[in-house]
């Protein structure tokens, strides 16, 4: 019986909502039909996909892939509960009617992560562990409706340039919120935050992941960005983020560690950087192989171990 994971993609690969300049000319059409023609099964969402759900479900079956999930801008840092439910709605209704499981909820109140003039050590903090508390229940109530309402798991996402980057952020988030708040786990975002350790920091908290994204990282690059004070999109168009096997992070262990603990769901290639450095279609190849060949040398060593049992 095969591990049941499935690979899928970001369009971020062939052209960056954040930075239009990187892809920008390039159509949806490339990209869905290019990752499906690798072998991805599905897409996350980005900008340039339909946003009514009948719209969309069309346009994901012309090439035959799935809709993965997509971003969610939450406030909920500075806003109130009543105000996110009644802002999530749309694309809560969209996600539903498209099949998604989860929702990639990532916390842009008062986030440089798109701010290219501003340096990640500005980026914002909590004031006092009161803060804290409060911004953890609101999201307890936030991923209890997400899951009463749509059917929808909270998939909250650590990020560079936001209120939970660090790995100390992403501990003490998962010890204030209950199972109603998914994690994320972001490869890429958690060796940038401080996590060089990336299976280390995974295993801590692999009973809560609920979605994963798959990026890898160029140390030397990355060294740059925290020496010279760079922005997150500075980084991203200098290089900072790759795919998986392009890079530092072992995906290997990463992968092993979610089969070992029960994970089942969509492995993410999402690897923020500029197509005409890095082609799209060529990095996502990569990207795509290399987590193909761990998992199925996963499901190898578990069949060899099946037979001999």
């Amino acid at each position: 019986m095969n591990w049941n994971v499935r690979i899928g993609i970001n369009p971020i690969s062939w052209s960056n909502d954040d930075l239009p300049a990187l892809g920008g000319d390039t159509p949806l059409e490339t990209a869905l039909r290019e990752g499906a023609e690798i072998g991805y099964e599905g897409f996350e969402l980005g900008n340039k996909f339909p946003q009514e759900p009948d719209a969309l479900r069309a346009k994901l079956a012309e090439f035959g892939v799935a809709c993965v999930s997509g971003w969610y801008s939450g406030r909920l840092a500075e806003g109130t509960l009543e105000d996110e439910i009644a802002a999530c709605r749309a694309h809560l209704s969209k996600l539903r009617h498209n099949g998604c499981r989860v929702v990639v909820y990532g916390e842009v109140a008062g986030s440089i992560q798109g701010r290219i003039d501003v340096p990640l050590a500005r980026r914002p903090r909590f004031r006092d562990e009161a803060a804290w508390r409060v911004y953890a229940a609101k999201l307890d109530g936030f991923g209890k409706h997400l899951r009463a309402e749509y059917g929808i798991t909270l998939a909250y996402h650590h990020h560079m340039g936001a209120v939970v980057e660090s790995p100390e952020d992403v501990d003490h988030l998962m010890a204030l919120t209950g199972p109603d708040v998914g994690l994320l786990f972001d490869t890429g975002h958690a060796w940038y935050g401080g996590a060089t350790d990336v299976v280390a920091q995974l295993a801590k908290h692999v009973e809560r992941v609920v979605h994963v994204h798959c990026k890898d990282v160029r140390p030397q690059v990355v060294r740059t960005a925290r020496n010279d004070g760079w922005s997150f999109l500075t980084g991203v168009i200098n290089g900072t983020f790759t795919v998986p096997g392009d890079g530092a992070i072992d995906f290997g262990g990463v992968l092993a560690t979610l089969h070992d603990a029960g994970y089942e769901g969509w492995l993410v290639v999402e690897a923020e950087q500029d197509p005409a450095v890095a082609p799209s279609y060529a990095f996502a190849k990569k990207g795509y192989d290399t987590l193909r060949a761990i998992v199925d040398r996963i499901d190898e060593e578990r069949d060899a171990v099946q037979g001999v049992s």
